[in-house]
């Protein structure tokens, strides 16, 4: 018989595990920095464990001396770029007049007028609404400044962080044996067998993943240089850099790059002629830029993900969309490792399910 007594310890306890949660998630709030630098550190280590293993076998490197190296090739890669970013600062700096916004707003009020002579010179009439708007002179660039100074701020944040990231990625590359074997302590005995293989198959496929994601924004990166470089675009390997990496977010990442490609080939080009220099010009990088995604679309980017998590690219695409649905650009970011991560659950805990044999039988 259900007494007061039962109901009441029931609340109790209920409300006990959801204080419990929400301190959780509290903590998890306050601490977010450093779960970003333990993710950030565990990518990384994935990464990095092909190429421990590669110098440990080829080189007969041993394992603290295989980890220093390949950390010393993150170092290697990350100064390079910070490296290539430096005069991208310069140039943009004194191209742009960052500081001076009134150079800006006349700059970008050169922009409309020769964009309203065009459409005008092809019969094609602009608003008296648009003309007498001057979007030009009511745009306030004063902020400018002061965003300079968020970005420096946030420039030395990220020194702290990626020192922190670096470190912890040392001891996860070096340790990751004697991690293991802590773990095993703590996993029980029924579930030994099932869990540590999902740990060996879930770090071998991530790793391939996010090996194979550096190797479709390599291409892409190259395949934008290209377009780039036959327009005589200037900073292209900055620019390429950065369209590249929006790539990471699928089927949307693309479609910002375009569009920054072409904001930042305009500004390159700011005082030509706006019919037969700067809008043809334009074009030409945007279709450039549209061929390179339809290549990378249908061609490197479903292979190689294809490839490295055992996945059909079908599969891959559906799983993509239907995260972006649930959980915007994010969402797309995480889709294809989590779908990876549970389906090796899946294969080794419910082996016999049919549905899971579907979907795993290549894992």
């Amino acid at each position: 018989m259900i007494t007061s007594k039962i109901i009441a310890n029931g609340i109790l306890r209920a409300l006990f595990f959801l204080a419990l949660a929400a301190l959780f998630l509290y903590f998890i709030y306050l601490t977010q920095s450093v779960l970003i630098y333990l993710v950030s550190a565990l990518i990384l280590t994935l990464i990095g464990n092909p190429i421990v293993d590669f110098l440990k076998k080829r080189f007969k490197f041993k394992h603290t001396f295989a980890t220093v190296t390949t950390l010393s090739l993150f170092i290697l890669c990350i100064a390079g770029l910070i490296l290539m970013f430096v005069p991208l600062i310069a140039s943009q700096g004194q191209n742009l007049s960052l500081l001076k916004t009134v150079e800006i707003e006349k700059d970008i009020a050169e922009l409309k007028d020769q964009a309203f002579l065009f459409l005008e010179s092809h019969n094609i009439d602009t608003s008296e609404l648009i003309k007498e708007a001057k979007l030009g002179s009511k745009i306030n660039l004063n902020f400018i400044p002061d965003f300079l100074n968020t970005v420096l701020g946030t420039i030395s944040s990220f020194g702290i962080g990626l020192g922190s990231v670096l470190f912890i990625t040392f001891f996860f590359l070096k340790d990751r044996v004697l991690f293991v074997t802590s773990a095993k302590k703590l996993i029980p005995d029924t579930h030994e067998e099932q869990i540590l293989n999902s740990i060996h198959k879930i770090n071998h496929l991530l790793s391939r993943y996010f090996i194979g994601l550096l190797l479709q924004l390599s291409i892409v990166f190259v395949l934008y240089v290209i377009v780039l470089l036959i327009f005589g675009i200037p900073n292209l390997f900055i620019i390429a850099f950065l369209c590249a990496v929006l790539n990471i977010v699928p089927y949307i990442g693309p479609l910002i790059a375009s569009v920054l490609a072409a904001i930042l080939t305009m500004l390159s080009h700011l005082g030509s002629d706006f019919q037969t220099v700067l809008l043809p010009t334009t074009v030409y990088v945007l279709i450039g830029f549209w061929i390179v995604q339809l290549i990378d679309n249908n061609v490197s980017q479903p292979l190689i993900f294809s490839k490295s998590v055992s996945s059909h690219p079908l599969e891959i695409f559906l799983v993509i969309l239907i995260a972006g649905f649930l959980s915007g650009i994010l969402g797309m970011v995480i889709a294809v490792p989590i779908y990876t991560i549970l389906k090796v659950i899946g294969k080794e805990f419910l082996p016999d399910n049919k549905l899971i044999q579907l979907f795993t039988k290549n894992i």
